[in-house]
C-alpha cells in the first residue's frame, strides 16, 4: 500500500488493495379611488383624478408662463419573447440530425449559472450543456442481436470490469436511446464483453492474443455480410465498450474497426497506436484492482518516498500494522489532500475514481494516459497530473501548489462526482450519460459540413 499521511502536504496511494466498489448503484395596476384603466386600441393607459389646480397668478412680463403639464405616460404589457421552435428530429434523416446538431454545438449561447452543472470543471461549459441536450433529443442507438453468449450479451456487473458491463445493461434498458429499428440509428452498438472473450478464449500463459482479436474480426465480417450499415460507412458510427487491458487489443485484426470505430477503453494508452485521441473515449474504472503484472511507475514512488521516512509525505507499499490498526485505507484517503494514482503494466487505474469518491485531489502519474471524459472534462482544475520522470520532485510540486488552488481543486473534485457514479436507474449527468455523451459527441465531431 502506497500510503501518504496529510501533515502539510498528505498523499496516499495503493499498490495493493483488494476492496469492492459497490456499485453507486400581466401587469397589474394598484387599485385606487383617484386612478382608472381604459384599453384604447390594446394599449393600456392610466387617467389620475386630481383636484382642481389652483389659480395661476396673473401674467407679468418678467416671468414667462409656466409650461403644459406633460401628458400622463403610456404604459405598454411587456411583450413576450419569441420561443425558438426545435426542429422535428425523429423526420431527419440520421446523418442531417448529426450534421443538425454539431452547427447547434459550435453555436451553443453562453451558460450562466447552471443549477445543474458547475463551469470549472468543464472545459466549455456552454457547448457540454447544448450538446448533452442534443443528445437526449436525438440519439438513438442500435444493438446487434447477434453474437454467442457469453462473450455477447452477458458481461460482468462487478468487479474490476463492471463498466463495461452496466454500460451495456443500462443502454439496453434504456427506452430513450435504443431503438428496435436500426434505419432509424445514429450509433449501433458491438455489445460484446472484452472480459468475457478473454475467459473463453484465452489459453493462459500463453501470450497469445491473436485468437481473441481473430474471433470479434469474424464477427464484424459476419455483421458487414448480412447487414448494409458497416459499409455504409467503414464502422465508423459503431461503437464498443470494453474495460478489460486487453480491450484494444481485441481490436486489431479487423483493419476497419481498428481505425474507424469509436472504442471506449479503459486502457486508453495512446502510445500503443490503438486507442486513438479524439476518436476514442477514455472509460474510467470503477473498483480497486490486484496488479497481476509487473509495476512499473509504482516501485520508483517506493524507492524514492517509501517506508513513509518522510513526515510530509508518507508512502508504504503494503499498509503496515501499526499503520492499519489506526487508520483504514478508506480513512487515509478521506484524512488526505491529495491521492496518488499511479499506474501499473496499463496506464488505467480506478484509484482516480476511488480518489473522487473520497473527495482526494487525484495525483495521476501515468504518460501516455488520456484521462477519462477528457473530451469535455478540465482536469486541471481538480488533478495534478506528474510526468514519470518527475517523481523525485513530487514532495517539491505538491508543497508548490497554494492553499487557495487547492481548496478550488477540492471543490472542484465534491462537484465531480456525480459525473463518475452508477445508478440503476440512471439519472442526469451521472456516469452512464457522460460515457454515451463522449461517444454521441466523438460520432458528431466526425460528420463533415457542407459548405
Amino acid at each position: 500500500m502506497l500510503s501518504v499521511s496529510c501533515c502539510r502536504v498528505a498523499v496516499i496511494a495503493s499498490l495493493v488493495a483488494a476492496a469492492a466498489a459497490t456499485v453507486l448503484l400581466n401587469f397589474s395596476l394598484p387599485s385606487s379611488p383617484h386612478v382608472s384603466a381604459t384599453d384604447f386600441a390594446g394599449k393600456l393607459s392610466i387617467a389620475i383624478s386630481l383636484p382642481p389646480p389652483p389659480p395661476l397668478p396673473p401674467p407679468s412680463s418678467s416671468r414667462p408662463p409656466a409650461p403644459a403639464a406633460p401628458p400622463p405616460p403610456v404604459l405598454q404589457p411587456p411583450a413576450a419573447r419569441p420561443r425558438r421552435r426545435e426542429p422535428s428530429y425523429w423526420r431527419m434523416a440520421p446523418e442531417e440530425a448529426l450534421r443538425y446538431a454539431k452547427k447547434e454545438i459550435m453555436a451553443a449561447a453562453p451558460v450562466v449559472d447552471d443549477p445543474d452543472l458547475y463551469a470549472p470543471l468543464f472545459k466549455n461549459v456552454s457547448q457540454f450543456k447544448r450538446s448533452y441536450e442534443l443528445m437526449e433529443r436525438i440519439l438513438k442507438v442500435y444493438i446487434y442481436q447477434d453474437g454467442r453468449r457469453p462473450i455477447f450479451h452477458t458481461p460482468p456487473l462487478s468487479g474490476i470490469y463492471a463498466s463495461e458491463g452496466w454500460f451495456m445493461k443500462l443502454l439496453r434498458e434504456s427506452r430513450r436511446f435504443a431503438v428496435a429499428d436500426a434505419a432509424k440509428a445514429h450509433l449501433f452498438y458491438l455489445p460484446y464483453s472484452s472480459q468475457r472473450l478473454r475467459v473463453s478464449l484465452y489459453v493462459p500463459d500463453s501470450h497469445n492474443l491473436r485468437p481473441l482479436a481473430a474471433y470479434l474480426r469474424d464477427f464484424v465480417k459476419g455483421l458487414a455480410a448480412k447487414y448494409p450499415f458497416w459499409n455504409r460507412t467503414g464502422g465508423a458510427d459503431h461503437f464498443l465498450v470494453a474495460c478489460h487491458d486487453w480491450g484494444g487489443y481485441t481490436t486489431t485484426a479487423h483493419g476497419d474497426l481498428r481505425r474507424n470505430s469509436i472504442k471506449a477503453l479503459c486502457n486508453a494508452d495512446s502510445s500503443e497506436g490503438i486507442f486513438v485521441p479524439g476518436r476514442d473515449v477514455s472509460l474510467p474504472e470503477t473498483t480497486i484492482r490486484t496488479p497481476r503484472r509487473p509495476l512499473r511507475v509504482r516501485p520508483v514512488l517506493l524507492r524514492h518516498w517509501g517506508d513513509g521516512r518522510d513526515e510530509d509525505m508518507r508512502v508504504y507499499g503494503p499498509l503496515p500494522a501499526r499503520v492499519s490498526r489506526r487508520m483504514s485505507y478508506i480513512q487515509h484517503m478521506k484524512n488526505s489532500r491529495f491521492c496518488l494514482c499511479p499506474m501499473g503494466y496499463e496506464v488505467n487505474s480506478p484509484r482516480i475514481v476511488e480518489a473522487l469518491y473520497y473527495e482526494c485531489v487525484p495525483v495521476i502519474i501515468a504518460d501516455n494516459f488520456v484521462l477519462p471524459l477528457s473530451d469535455v472534462l478540465d482536469w486541471r482544475a481538480f488533478a495534478v497530473v506528474v510526468a514519470e520522470k518527475d517523481i523525485p520532485d513530487l514532495k517539491k510540486i505538491l508543497q508548490g501548489i497554494s492553499l487557495r488552488k487547492y481548496v478550488a481543486m477540492h471543490g472542484c473534485v465534491k462537484k465531480l462526482q456525480m459525473h463518475f457514479l452508477w445508478h440503476a436507474r440512471p439519472l442526469r449527468y451521472d456516469l452512464f450519460h457522460m460515457i454515451l455523451h463522449s461517444i454521441w459527441l466523438s460520432r458528431v465531431n466526425q460528420v463533415e459540413l457542407h459548405e
